[in-house]
């Protein structure tokens, strides 16, 4: 079972907050069109019938269709003061098949949940796509975003943590070589019977350089939230980290069973 946490920040970048913790039980599935989460800008609200309401449709319209070819678009419609600036990703380990579903869901469910915002965005296991008048293409965000960790501690947590420390590390270095497109995955043996494996990944707008921070933001939840848990995974909308004891990215070794999840939201200022 995995402990759900939702980080709806505005905030520097200090990882010091308070937590308002909400207790909820979920069933957690990849191929639902249900999201990981959602961010509706309740200071962005536009009218249905308005222009700018109009061209996020003709956006989302141009994601859906040119997402899946290389798993990634930065676009934007319309002219003026009625421009709509869009980014849609899958994550880099997933079939375009797969990568076509997940962004199909992401363009119907996002215009179902924030009908009335110009600025939002929604997380999928597979996928991520957001929208905006304000230009945000290569810039660092890290005030809205997701955050699930296992509710299971490790064993041997200082073993654990280093060898943790050492995957990440070098999934991270993969992440900022420009022919990786920002992904960098990869596991390691922790026993006999027991493998760990992590995933990262970067909007392919986002420089190298700026590519490691976020990453570097992302994985210092783990410290907060995470700590010596079984798995973890954060989500924002310029990038994505996450580790598991069973096997999460393609090619599986095998396949996770478990699909239920005890989850906490945390709101956080």
């Amino acid at each position: 079972m995995n402990l759900g946490v939702s980080l709806l920040q505005r905030r520097s970048m200090s990882l010091n907050y308070k937590i308002l913790l909400l207790l909820a039980l979920c069933i957690c599935n990849a191929e639902s069109a249900d999201p990981l989460g959602l961010f509706c800008n309740t200071d962005t609200n536009i009218g249905s019938g308005s222009q700018i309401s109009a061209n996020i449709d003709r956006l989302l319209a141009e994601l859906v269709s040119k997402t899946p070819s290389n798993g990634f678009i930065a676009t934007s419609y319309g002219k003026n003061q009625y421009r709509v600036f869009g980014l849609a990703q899958c994550r880099g380990d997933v079939s375009r098949t797969d990568c076509s579903s997940s962004i199909q869901d992401a363009a119907k469910q996002i215009r179902q949940r924030c009908p009335n915002q110009a600025d939002a965005r929604i997380w999928y296991d597979y996928c991520f796509l957001r929208y905006s008048t304000k230009s945000f293409f290569g810039e660092i965000d890290t005030y809205n975003g997701i955050l699930f960790g296992n509710v299971e501690n490790v064993t041997d947590p200082d073993t654990f943590n280093k060898e943790l420390g050492t995957l990440f590390d070098q999934i991270r270095a993969q992440a900022v070589e420009t022919r990786n497109e920002g992904l960098g995955k990869g596991k390691t043996k922790l026993s006999t019977f027991v493998t760990l494996y992590a995933l990262v990944q970067c909007t392919r707008d986002l420089a190298p350089v700026d590519c490691a921070q976020c990453l570097a933001i992302a994985a210092g939840n783990f410290e907060n939230f995470c700590k010596d848990r079984k798995g973890c995974r954060v989500l924002y909308s310029s990038c994505y980290v996450r580790y598991e004891l069973y096997p999460f990215f393609f090619p599986l070794d095998s396949k996770p069973n478990d699909t239920l999840a005890d989850t906490v939201m945390a709101i956080l200022p």
